[in-house]
C-alpha cells in the first residue's frame, strides 16, 4: 500500500493491496474535483459514486483517504514554513510562491483551480528537492464591484421589498430566456446580463447563497465575511500546500494589511513617487463626471486605452469636397498603437460610407476624424493645455463622406514617400479609433492585403476614381526585422516585411479572409514585440519594444502625432449614454520616473538578481517598462485604504496590490489561523496601533531599530 501526495491531481494516489484490479494493473485511481464546497466540514467521506458496487466503493476509499490526509496535514502544520538554518547558521535554501490573490465578490472556479496548479506543483517539486517552501495565500477585497454590488442590492431591496417582487418580464427573462441550448451551463454572469435588466438579487441566487441571508448582502462587509471562508475551504479540498496561517483579506477591514498599505504609500510619497493632477480616466459626458465601473450600463473593468494620433496634412488644393477648409491646416488623424512603424507608410485608409467630421481645435489645426473620436479628444490635454477651445465641446466646421476623402494627397510624417494617398478600407469600424487608418503593410497584415487587392484590380481602383498614380508606385517598406528562434510558438522564421511573409504563407487573397488575416495579425504583432528591431531611424537596431515610446515622444515634441486616449471598448454609463476618457484630478505613481524606471530594468535584466524563468516573460517586463508611466492610485468610490494624507480617495485595487508578498512573510505573527481580518488575538502579540513607520521600515527596510517601539524587542527580530 502507497499513499503519496498527488501533483496530477488533489488528494491521494492510492495503489491499494485491497483491490484485486488496482494492485493488478498499478494504475493510480483519482478522485474527482469537489471545487464547491461550504466551509463547515468536508463531504468527501459521504460522496456516493456512480456506477458499479465495486466502482463505488473504491472511490469512497479514496475518498475517505483524501479527507484523512488533508486534515493530518492541516492538524500537523504539513505546510507552515519558518526561517531555517543549517548548523552553521546558514539559511537552509528557500523557494517562494505566490498566487495573484483572486477578488472575493464571489467562489472560485475552475479557472483559479487551473491556474493554480502552475504555483502547487512547482511548490511540492522544490519541497521534494529540499528546499525550505513557502507557498501563502490571500483574498483581494479592494475596489468598487463588491461596494456597487452591494449598493445595487440596497436599491433593489428599497424599490422592491424583501424579499423583493420584480416585474414578471425581467423574472421570465433571468429564469428561462437565457439559453435554450440542453446541456450548456451558463454562469450567473452570463445569464443576469443577457436580460433587459438584471438584478444583483438574483446573481446571488444563482451563486446558491441561502434565501434567508440574501438581504445581508447590501452591507459589503458580508460580502468579505463570507466569500473568503468558502476560498480556503475549497483550496484545502483541492489538496493545495499553503501555509494559512499567513492568509488575509484586505481593505481597512483587515487594520494590519492597512497598516502595511498605508506605510507602502507615505513611502511612495516620501520618495516623490506620487502626485496630484490630470490624469485620463473613463468618463460620462452626460453626467460630468467619471464614470466608474458601478455607474456603467455596460463596460464593467473597461479603463482608457492610449494612442498616437498621426497628422497626415492634407495638400493644397483641395477638392471641392473640403472647399470650405480652404486656407486652414487640415490633417487626416489615424490613430495608432504602433508609432515606431510610421517609416513604413504607403497610404492611409478611410471608409468611404463612413461619416467623418472636420473638427477644429485650440491650436488652429483642423482633424479629419469620427465624431466619436472628436468627442474624446476634446475633454483631454496635453502638458495642461487643453485640445479643445472650450473643453468638453467639439467644434465640427462640417461634415463629410469617407467617399470624397479618397484620393487626398498627404504628407505623412516620417514615411519615406513625399506623398501617399487616401484610399478605401472596407472592414474599418467607426467605433473603434478615429475611422482614420495609417497603413504599414510590411507589418499590418490588413494593410498588405488591403493594399495588393487595389495594385491588382483595375476595376477595383476605378470604383472608387483612383488613378494607378494613386496606388501602383507604393511598395512595401521594410522598417523591422523579425527573427525568432525554433523555441518560438511558430517556430524559427525571419523576414523585414512579416506581414507580407505571413500573408504568404497563409495564402490570403482578399481583407475578407478575416480568420487568416487575424491568425497573421496574431503572429506578426507577437513576434514584432517580442523580437522585432528596428532597421531604420534613430533608433536603428534597437528592440521595438525600446524604440516604440522613444519613437512616439519624439513625434509628439515635434509636432507629428498627439497623445489621444479612448476606451478600450464601449463603455455606456447608467445614464444612457456612451463614456469618453477624459483628463480628470486624481493622485498618481510616476512609475515613467526615468532614475526608477532604469533601476527596475537593470534588476529585471540582471541574471543574478532576476529570474524570468524564459525570454518571453523577460520580453514583457521590458515592453512594460518601457510604456507604463503615471498610473492612477486613487478612488473617490469602493473598498480599501484611504490614502494617509488625503482621506476622502480610497487607494484603487492595484496599487494597494503590489507588494503583498513582501506582506506575507510577517503575516503569520500578525493574522495567524483562521484570523483573515486580524479580529482575534495574533501570534506575535502585536496590535495595529504598533505597526508604525519606524516598524515597517526596520522590518523591510532595513531602517534603525524602533526604540521607542512598545513590540518586543524578541518579536520585532523574528519579524
Amino acid at each position: 500500500r502507497l499513499e503519496v501526495r498527488s501533483t496530477a491531481k488533489f488528494g491521494v494516489i492510492d495503489f491499494s493491496s485491497k483491490d484485486p484490479q488496482a494492485a493488478a494493473t498499478k494504475k493510480p485511481v483519482f478522485a474527482k474535483a469537489k471545487f464547491d464546497k461550504a466551509p463547515e466540514a468536508p463531504k468527501n467521506t459521504t460522496t456516493e459514486a456512480a456506477g458499479s458496487g465495486n466502482e463505488r466503493k473504491r472511490l469512497n476509499h479514496i475518498l475517505a483517504n483524501e479527507t484523512r490526509i488533508q486534515q493530518q496535514w492541516e492538524s500537523g502544520g504539513a505546510f507552515e514554513s519558518e526561517a531555517q538554518f543549517d548548523d552553521a547558521g546558514s539559511p537552509k535554501p528557500k523557494f517562494m510562491v505566490t498566487f495573484p490573490y483572486p477578488y472575493m465578490n464571489g467562489k472560485l472556479h475552475l479557472g483559479h483551480a487551473f491556474s493554480l496548479t502552475k504555483a502547487e506543483f512547482a511548490a511540492g517539486y522544490k519541497r521534494l528537492k529540499g528546499f525550505n517552501v513557502l507557498f501563502p495565500f490571500g483574498f483581494h477585497c479592494t475596489g468598487m464591484p463588491i461596494q456597487a454590488a452591494a449598493n445595487k442590492l440596497k436599491a433593489e431591496i428599497t424599490k422592491y421589498g424583501n424579499p423583493p417582487q420584480f416585474p414578471v418580464a425581467a423574472a421570465a427573462a433571468s429564469s428561462g430566456g437565457a439559453s435554450k441550448k440542453k446541456g450548456k451551463a451558463q454562469k450567473a454572469k452570463v445569464i443576469s446580463k443577457s436580460s433587459g435588466e438584471s438584478y444583483q438579487w438574483q446573481t446571488l441566487q444563482k451563486m446558491g447563497i441561502p434565501e434567508a441571508e440574501l438581504a445581508e448582502f447590501a452591507e459589503p462587509e458580508k460580502w468579505l465575511e463570507y466569500f473568503p471562508p468558502y476560498g480556503m475551504q475549497d483550496l484545502k479540498s483541492f489538496g493545495t500546500g499553503i501555509d494559512w496561517r499567513r492568509s488575509f483579506i484586505t481593505t481597512a477591514r483587515n487594520p494590519y494589511y492597512n497598516a502595511f498599505v498605508e506605510w507602502q504609500f507615505r513611502q511612495l510619497r516620501n520618495s516623490d513617487k506620487i502626485v496630484f493632477g490630470k490624469r485620463p480616466g473613463v468618463f460620462s459626458p452626460r453626467d460630468k463626471q467619471a464614470c466608474a465601473d458601478h455607474d456603467r450600463s455596460d463596460g464593467e473593468g473597461v479603463g482608457p486605452q492610449e494612442y498616437t494620433l498621426i497628422k497626415l496634412r492634407v495638400k493644397a488644393p483641395f477638392p471641392a469636397a473640403l472647399a470650405p477648409l480652404n486656407g486652414m491646416d487640415v490633417f487626416l488623424a489615424p490613430a495608432t498603437l504602433r508609432p515606431e512603424t510610421m517609416y513604413g507608410q504607403t497610404n492611409c485608409f478611410v471608409l468611404p460610407e463612413g461619416e467623418y467630421g472636420a473638427f477644429k481645435w485650440a491650436n488652429g489645426d483642423v482633424y479629419i476624424m469620427s465624431r466619436r473620436s472628436a468627442l474624446n479628444l476634446c475633454h483631454q490635454s496635453y502638458k495642461n493645455k487643453d485640445f479643445a477651445v472650450e473643453w468638453g465641446t467639439p467644434d465640427c466646421i462640417m461634415t463629410v463622406k469617407g467617399q470624397d476623402l479618397l484620393g487626398l494627397p498627404l504628407q505623412a510624417p516620417r514615411a519615406p514617400y513625399d506623398t501617399v494617398y487616401t484610399l478605401p478600407l472596407l472592414s474599418i469600424s467607426m467605433g473603434k479609433g478615429t475611422g482614420v487608418v495609417t497603413s504599414v503593410p510590411s507589418d499590418a497584415p490588413d494593410d498588405y492585403v488591403a493594399l495588393k487587392e487595389l495594385k491588382d484590380k483595375p476595376e477595383w481602383r476605378k470604383k472608387f476614381g483612383l488613378t494607378d498614380e494613386m496606388v501602383l508606385p507604393f511598395e512595401v517598406v521594410p522598417i523591422i526585422n523579425i527573427t525568432t528562434p525554433a523555441s518560438c510558438e511558430d517556430g524559427a522564421w525571419s523576414s523585414d516585411a512579416a506581414a507580407e511573409h505571413w500573408s504568404n504563407i497563409l495564402k490570403i487573397k482578399s481583407p475578407n479572409d478575416r480568420v487568416k488575416l487575424d491568425d497573421a495579425k496574431k503572429k506578426t504583432y507577437n513576434a514584432g514585440f517580442s523580437y522585432g528591431v528596428m532597421l531604420v531611424g534613430p533608433y536603428k537596431g534597437q528592440k521595438v519594444s525600446i524604440a516604440k515610446p522613444k519613437e512616439r515622444q519624439d513625434m509628439i515634441d515635434a509636432g507629428e502625432a498627439l497623445s489621444y486616449s479612448e476606451p478600450e471598448s464601449y463603455v455606456r454609463s447608467r445614464s444612457g449614454e456612451e463614456c469618453v476618457v477624459a483628463m480628470t484630478d486624481q493622485w498618481f505613481i510616476k512609475y515613467g520616473q526615468e532614475e526608477w524606471r532604469d533601476r527596475v530594468k537593470a534588476h529585471v535584466n540582471n541574471p543574478e538578481t532576476f529570474q524570468p524563468y524564459s525570454q518571453e516573460i523577460l520580453d514583457k517586463f521590458n515592453f512594460t517598462l518601457g510604456w507604463l508611466k503615471e498610473w492612477a492610485c486613487s478612488r473617490l468610490f469602493g473598498l480599501g485604504t484611504q490614502l494617509p494624507w488625503d482621506k476622502k480617495w480610497v487607494i484603487e485595487s492595484l496599487s494597494d496590490s503590489t507588494i503583498y508578498m513582501a506582506y506575507y512573510t510577517i503575516a503569520h505573527l500578525l493574522q495567524g489561523k483562521d484570523n483573515l481580518s486580524g479580529d482575534l488575538p495574533n501570534p506575535g502579540g502585536i496590535t495595529p496601533e504598533q505597526l508604525n513607520d519606524d516598524v515597517f521600515n526596520y522590518i523591510f527596510l532595513r531602517g534603525p531599530s524602533p526604540t521607542a517601539s512598545t513590540i518586543p524587542p524578541a518579536t520585532l527580530e523574528r519579524l
